[in-house]
């Protein structure tokens, strides 16, 4: 019973087969390949225009590389208070923009607000004596499993275009939203206002591979990426990932049932007594309070997930992470514990 991450799984057995055949013959490095051109055109159908796309092998070296290039070392980056850029990346973001600077907004549900950014835009607004603003960055879908709406997004791509940035999406697992939204690509992204798009795959089947995905001009992001050590030599090897990932819609159906998996796990867990979920479940993590004693017998029986808060009045926030290959048989093993560990016990001790 393995909840721990969606990364913790293998790839797909289709990925799998694509890295195989691509592995037959000679082809030009550094992405000067076919598959590479190919999966250019493929984005640019997927988001019906015409879009940069350049792959890389971690979503950190996505969202870095992606920011470095929007924002300069003097400007500040406005994103969510638990952002993975702001905790998970060890200052990557800083690192690669030459000491651009994050500022952490609070948002219920791990999504912000205009209204957030207007609060806080004031502090950096005193010419050269503060940072300046350069971007909004969002997590889609946001580290508590919730998904912004195309409204949502738009509203922040407009306040951040309206002060003189740009907007930069997180979407390490944004086949998972737009599974749960069941919209078009475009619409949560350049229609919305994104202007640099961060694609996850790794989390969904992918055996190591992202995408930085440019709607407008992708200014110098070929030199960043070939400065950091991320062009890589056979970049076939990314490129034909990405591109059985997309064929047949199959990143979204290995989504959806990602996604699926984590709603019943959550809809089983509402009707277990002690347990209260925590943040709407609307991609493939749920986030639960529960009983410490709980949460320690859980593990004891051999399941895996994440302490996503320290203990509070006896009871534990954890993360339950589904992925597209996470057996069903998991879900009902796990709700059959937890409900087992929730009912009184009787008799002397």
């Amino acid at each position: 019973m393995n909840f721990s991450s969606d990364n913790a799984t293998g790839a797909s057995p289709e990925i799998l087969a694509a890295l195989a055949a691509a592995n037959g013959g000679a082809m030009p490095p550094y992405g000067n390949d076919p598959i590479t051109a190919r999966l250019a055109a493929r984005f640019g159908e997927i988001f019906e225009r015409e879009v940069a796309v350049f792959p890389v092998v971690s979503g950190t070296a996505a969202n870095a590389l992606a920011l470095a290039t929007l924002c300069p070392p003097y400007g500040a980056v406005f994103c969510h208070q638990e952002s993975h850029i702001a905790l998970d990346e060890c200052a990557a973001p800083e690192f690669f923009t030459g000491g651009g600077r994050l500022v952490l907004l609070p948002g219920e549900d791990g999504k912000i607000t205009p209204a957030a950014i207007q609060a806080a835009l004031p502090n950096y607004q005193r010419g050269i004596h503060s940072p300046k603003p350069s971007v909004v960055s969002i997590t889609q879908a946001s580290e508590f499993g919730t998904v912004y709406r195309a409204d949502e997004i738009a509203a922040l791509g407009a306040c951040a275009h309206d002060n003189g940035m740009t907007l930069h999406m997180d979407g390490a697992r944004f086949a998972n939203a737009l599974a749960h939204l069941k919209c078009q690509p475009a619409d949560l992204t350049w229609r919305a206002g994104v202007d640099a798009l961060s694609f996850g795959a790794t989390k969904n089947g992918a055996l190591m591979a992202e995408a930085v995905v440019f709607f407008g001009e992708a200014r110098d992001f070929e030199y960043r990426r070939k400065k950091a050590g991320h062009l890589i030599s056979k970049m076939r090897f990314l490129s034909v990932q990405l591109e059985a990932y997309l064929q047949d819609g199959r990143w979204l159906k290995t989504a959806a049932r990602a996604n699926a998996l984590a709603q019943r796990l959550g809809e089983g867990l509402a009707n277990i007594a002690g347990a209260e979920i925590a943040h709407p479940i609307e991609a493939n993590g749920v986030f639960v309070w529960l009983p410490d004693a709980t949460v320690a017998r859980l593990r004891e029986r051999g399941a895996r997930f994440l302490d996503w808060a320290p203990p509070k009045d006896g009871r534990t926030l954890i993360r339950l992470v589904c992925s597209f290959a996470t057996p069903e048989d998991d879900i009902e093993r796990f709700l059959e514990v937890v409900e087992a560990l929730s009912k009184p016990r009787h008799g002397r001790a």
